[in-house]
């Protein structure tokens, strides 16, 4: 990070710093600007693998054509292995989506509730006296 600054060049500033800072405000100084230096670091990373990734996906999107036009007969090892991994990766992207059996569910009866029929009779058999 400091390639052409050395060791006097860094004293020299962390001097100017306490004077023109002073002591009390020089850590919380030295907190905020190492702080910054993260952030952008951690959005520069960022930006670099959102950049690595639309380039691969745009490699496979041009290997995928380029199998396309050879009708997907003799294609090299880097097209196949590029049809492999879009293969794989709409079988994991359809993998959340597909129904599983659950056996339980089967096996066990549906309790039965009661419909709006047996609540009407049960309601006119109580309002008859009984007798």
């Amino acid at each position: 990070m400091f390639d052409g600054i050395g060791f006097m060049e860094l004293l020299l500033i962390g001097i100017l710093g306490l004077v023109v800072l002073g002591p009390e405000r020089l850590p919380t100084a030295v907190r905020s600007i190492s702080s910054w230096i993260r952030a952008m670091k951690k959005m520069a990373n960022s930006v670099k693998d959102e950049l690595e990734q639309e380039l691969k996906i745009e490699q496979l999107h041009s290997d995928l054509k380029n199998a396309e036009s050879q009708g997907l007969k003799n294609l090299s090892p880097e097209l196949q292995d590029s049809i492999d991994q879009l293969k794989e990766a709409a079988q994991s992207v359809n993998r959340p989506y597909q129904v599983e059996d659950v056996p339980a569910a089967k096996d066990t009866p549906a309790k039965e509730t009661p419909t709006a029929e047996t609540s009407s009779t049960t309601s006119a058999n109580s309002d008859k006296p009984n007798g």
